[in-house]
């Protein structure tokens, strides 16, 4: 399995997050995904290689996903949080106001002229602090998945985007849950680029993929699976229910498996199995996993109850598919466990592939 890591993802390195209404230090660091390179190196799967692609080529799968006006917004957005006060450049950038969705309340076909307007009209979150190396290491994030669709597409059989920040919340045209770029989505779309007619996602993170559904939601070619905690209880909350099923020519092609806090190994497993189950229906010739291992029994912002033991199996059950795989590293925050949940999945995959 080639693994392409991200040497550029330390630049985004948040202070802190608003988390259940106080600031607290930012649960995603730059220590994930040092533990992961960590086990990597400890027990091998593969090559582990920085992704270095042409600049032209990155811009141009980027764009397939996200909107340029959200692009042309990331890509100035420090410098011009800077420009509002000298002092910024010490701390984080935190969206403050928001349009809600109804767009009789508010508007948002104008960009308004104002940082902290802009920063609040692509967010959805308070979560997700904006630094001086956001945008690079998005980009960076980018890289590393379009290099892992790449190999797959070459006739590797599996290859691991490992970066951060993840990606799976961002949608094409806004931020949140600490994801700015979507490398999940990036990935599908330059695997359909590629020549597979139909790609499946299967996200596994404990928190929906809100961002990569609404991205493809009205597409037949890209069907999107999630196994995720309950919205009614649980982050993101307004996306992620069982009645989404795709609109449009998307139409039957999203399935949502949300699941109640304190879900454990057996409940989830016969959930993956499901999704599974309809990755192969769906006439996939490649898959996608947004790796979340947030689903872990330690982890400190998630609900469930799996064991480090348990993701070898899950990785040898995602192998069932018989599909050519990208992972991309999404979301994991008990940051000890993360390198060897992390490299037991793909280690169960790598050996039943």
């Amino acid at each position: 399995m080639k693994t392409f890591h991200n040497p550029q993802h330390a630049g985004h390195a948040g202070q802190q997050e608003m988390f259940r209404g106080r600031m607290v230090p930012c649960h995603e660091v730059p220590a994930r995904l040092g533990f992961v390179l960590d086990e990597l190196r400890r027990r091998p799967l593969g090559t582990v290689e920085a992704a270095a692609l042409p600049e032209a080529a990155l811009d141009a799968a980027i764009h397939r996903v996200h909107d340029a006006r959200y692009l042309a917004f990331l890509a100035s957005a420090w410098d011009d949080w800077v420009a509002m006060d000298p002092a910024n450049a010490q701390r984080d950038a935190l969206p403050s106001v928001w349009p809600i969705g109804n767009r009789h309340a508010f508007r948002t076909d104008v960009l308004p002229a104002n940082f902290a307007a802009r920063l609040g009209l692509f967010s959805f979150d308070s979560g997700s602090p904006l630094t001086a190396g956001t945008w690079a290491a998005a980009r960076g994030g980018a890289a590393c998945a379009l290099a892992a669709a790449q190999a797959v597409a070459a006739g590797e059989r599996s290859a691991f985007a490992l970066t951060r920040p993840p990606g799976h919340h961002a949608g094409a045209d806004f931020l949140g849950g600490y994801c700015f770029l979507n490398s999940a989505a990036i990935a599908a779309q330059a695997l359909r680029d590629a020549g597979h007619g139909q790609v499946a996602v299967l996200d596994v993170d404990y928190h929906h993929g809100n961002g990569t559904q609404a991205i493809f939601y009205e597409r037949a070619d890209v069907f999107t699976v999630s196994i995720h905690g309950d919205p009614s209880t649980e982050y993101p909350f307004f996306l992620g229910h069982a009645d989404e099923r795709g609109a449009g020519a998307g139409e039957g092609h999203n399935l949502n498996l949300p699941l109640p806090r304190g879900t454990g190994v057996l409940a989830w497993r016969a959930a993956l199995d499901q999704g599974l189950q309809a990755v192969r229906d769906s006439g996939a010739t490649a898959l996608v996993v947004p790796l979340g291992l947030d689903t872990f029994e330690g982890d400190p912002i998630s609900g469930f109850t799996l064991k480090s033991g348990d993701y070898a199996a899950i990785g040898a059950a995602l192998a069932s598919a018989g599909l050519p795989t990208v992972f991309t590293f999404e979301g994991g925050y008990a940051v000890d466990a993360v390198g060897v949940n992390a490299v037991n999945l793909l280690e169960g995959f790598q050996r039943a592939a």
